[in-house]
């Protein structure tokens, strides 16, 4: 039986912060970058509460300006460019212990049922 891969919470999050606040791809990997919580977006994208603050995708590219001194991040990958490889690495090494597992339990690999004591 098979299980479905499921993403992990730390990637799921921001694949949800990401439709919620209505943030490309480019601004989620540089909040990623920047060590941005997302759970605390709320606090910082209430700019129609609050008019003196910037609407969070123009926050989010000032401090990143600041910080890396360049507009956009220079290798752009999506949430699932990202995961893509990680789960293909986890899936493989899961497939490599299932068959050490295999290897372990055959009766061929036990060398006192194939032998009997004298």
């Amino acid at each position: 039986m098979t299980k479905k891969n499921k993403i992990p919470d730390k990637y799921q999050i921001w694949i949800d912060v990401r439709k919620r606040y209505h943030l490309s791809h480019v601004h989620i990997q540089m909040a990623r970058e920047l060590g941005m919580n997302p759970k605390k977006f709320g606090k910082i994208a209430n700019e129609k509460q609050e008019p003196w603050k910037a609407p969070l995708f123009a926050f989010i590219e000032h401090i990143y300006r600041k910080r890396f001194g360049r507009n956009r991040p220079t290798d752009m990958r999506s949430i699932k460019e990202v995961l893509g490889p990680k789960m293909k690495k986890k899936e493989e090494r899961r497939k490599g212990e299932q068959q050490k597992r295999c290897e372990v339990d055959s009766p061929r690999s036990r060398p006192s049922e194939a032998m009997p004591f004298e």
